[in-house]
């Protein structure tokens, strides 16, 4: 993280009406290929359909790459206020590797989320990939220290504690702040199954830092956790 500065983002001069259309046009394309890829794991169709599924995956990359400029999606404001981060792997619309995340913002200062981790993120049999459950919390964990997006910040440290399996299907994750000093924001959390019984099956602790750069007088607002 620490590489990244100011010039790490990008101004466009894009009305958020522009914004918001293009992020409902193709996360709805990010959307089926989510599905795709959960059908690619767990289809037993026939060498044929696999033949002609092929082709036409083949016809969409063609259409798709006539106007794909190569490098990071990066992350980028207007002037209205609005962020976009369309290739974050944990809540890009754009990218269907991410479930995608969706935060709820809570009045008593905690952060959630509830979603679906399904065949893609699978480790163990049945269970959530280790490393998917920190990847989830770490995002959590640094939005919530970015104090609803009025600062930026980067982890400095993440301590994760697997307590059981989780899983795969719906789970539900929580964050809060623990401590602040400073810099540094001192952040916990946890994850679990989506049931009433649920106890949690990670938690977490996370030093989150805000880096000098950020605190400059001409620092983009609205954007949270760079995780």
């Amino acid at each position: 993280m620490s590489g990244l500065t100011l010039s790490s983002f990008s101004f466009e001069d894009v009305p958020t009406s522009e914004i918001d259309a293009a992020e409902a046009l193709y996360g709805g394309l990010a959307d089926d290929v989510r599905t795709l890829n959960d059908l690619t794991i767990r289809t037993r169709v026939d060498a044929d359909a696999v033949g002609e599924a092929r082709a036409l995956l083949q016809r969409a990359v063609a259409l798709l790459a006539q106007d794909a400029p190569p490098g990071p999606a990066g992350i980028h404001y207007n002037d209205e206020g609005r962020s976009w981060n369309w290739g974050n792997a944990v809540v890009g619309v754009r990218n269907a590797v991410a479930p995608p995340v969706e935060l709820e913002w809570h009045d008593d200062g905690t952060v959630g989320s509830a979603l679906t981790l399904g065949a893609p993120y699978e480790g163990p049999p049945g269970s959530v990939h280790g490393g998917v459950s920190a990847m989830v919390l770490d995002h959590l964990m640094g939005e919530t220290a970015s104090a609803r997006h009025s600062r930026v910040t980067v982890t400095g440290t993440l301590s994760l504690r697997y307590v059981q399996p989780l899983p795969l299907g719906p789970v539900r994750m929580a964050a809060r702040i623990a401590e602040e000093a400073g810099r540094k924001v001192t952040v916990t959390a946890w994850i679990s199954a989506d049931t009433a019984d649920a106890t949690p099956s990670v938690e977490a602790t996370g030093l989150f830092i805000v880096p000098r750069w950020a605190q400059e007088p001409d620092a983009p607002s609205g954007i949270g956790s760079l995780d």
